[in-house]
């Protein structure tokens, strides 16, 4: 059978498995891999900012506020900004209620996270999508938020930003490390529609190679709580990222044995390393013994798929804007790396 012959017959059956709603924005569907992409923003567009997970006051996201504008972008600050129940920014249904608005207000173009934190898994399953799918938007963060990309690309095939959040833009411009204004206006280059590639210094651990794929992933251990669950990921054909913080190197080990154990290795297209900040051992006796790249190259020695260490995403200043659900060309070799949207 011909592709365009293969393409005309998948994608009526691919419309029999979308949500109640549609896809309004058929034009935006990648007919090779049927991921929707979110219709790009043009000035005077509306960015929803709310909180899903953790807390922050109102006036930590002013600097934020101020750059989307200066953007050129409108903003609706959610009812959750500003709350606080415990560690979470309001009740599970304020932030329920907050999300659900965004979702189905027509007039948002994208919603950004707050912050991270913990408290996205508590709503996730009780979200209605339906007015989402018909008008998709693009949805922005990280670390928590992994929840929401996972969850995205596996039941609703809509792509969606991993990058900074409001509490990572800085209050004073004027002193803002080089990297930091970079990593942030990458967010807006996203949502402006510009194709995004990355070069990054190769590591010498690095396996060479070149790959082509949907890019997804996250935060490790977010993704490894998503095993079993409606929103656990699908890796066959993909580019897996990854990154997490605050962890012992046993517990990366025991994440990474998950990724294998589950067949997540298996049919990757390639492996993206992002920062990890290990959490050291609290005595001596307790050294786990292996590194992070002793424990990554363990557990994919026997595929022959790129791997690549130390790419910018992750807790940290450089943390650039990833788009999740499109597909990426990730290239490897001795002198250079680049990820490039494709």
């Amino acid at each position: 059978m011909k592709r365009k012959q293969f393409i005309s017959s998948i994608l009526p059956a691919a419309a029999l498995l979308q949500p109640a709603g549609g896809w309004a924005a058929q034009e935006n569907i990648d007919e090779e891999t049927l991921v929707v992409k979110p219709p790009y923003l043009k000035k005077g567009d509306t960015i929803g900012i709310t909180c899903p997970a953790g807390f922050i006051i109102a006036e930590d996201i002013l600097p934020a506020v101020n750059k989307i504008k200066e953007w050129g972008y409108e903003i609706k600050i959610g009812s959750t900004v500003g709350k606080k129940d415990f560690t979470f920014g309001g009740t599970d249904e304020e932030r329920l209620q907050d999300f659900q608005q965004m979702l189905d207000d027509k007039n948002i173009k994208a919603i950004m996270c707050a912050r991270g934190g913990y408290g996205a898994i508590r709503i996730i399953d009780a979200l209605d999508f339906k007015k989402f799918t018909a008008n998709p938007k693009w949805i922005i963060g990280f670390s928590d938020a992994t929840v929401i990309h996972a969850h995205l690309n596996k039941n609703l095939g809509i792509a969606s930003i991993h990058s900074k959040m409001c509490n990572s833009f800085p209050a004073d411009w004027s002193k803002a490390e080089p990297v930091q204004i970079e990593t942030i206006e990458s967010i807006h280059k996203c949502l402006a529609g510009e194709k995004m590639m990355y070069s990054v210094v190769p590591n010498e651990k690095n396996k060479t190679g070149i790959a082509e794929g949907i890019l997804i992933g996250g935060n490790l251990k977010t993704l490894e709580t998503l095993a079993g669950s409606k929103s656990d990921i699908n890796t066959d054909g993909k580019i897996l990222f990854v990154e997490d913080t605050g962890e012992y190197l046993y517990s990366i080990d025991r994440m990474f044995w998950n990724l294998k154990r589950s067949g997540k290795l298996n049919k990757l297209k390639g492996l993206i390393i992002g920062g990890f900040k290990v959490k050291p051992a609290d005595t001596p006796e307790e050294e786990f013994g292996k590194n992070l790249f002793d424990i990554v190259l363990e557990k994919v020695k026997q595929y022959n798929y790129p791997v690549c260490f130390d790419f910018p995403v992750g807790h940290q200043k450089n943390n650039f804007a990833l788009k999740c659900g499109v597909k990426h060309q990730l290239s490897i070799n001795t002198t250079a790396v680049t990820l490039k949207e494709i």
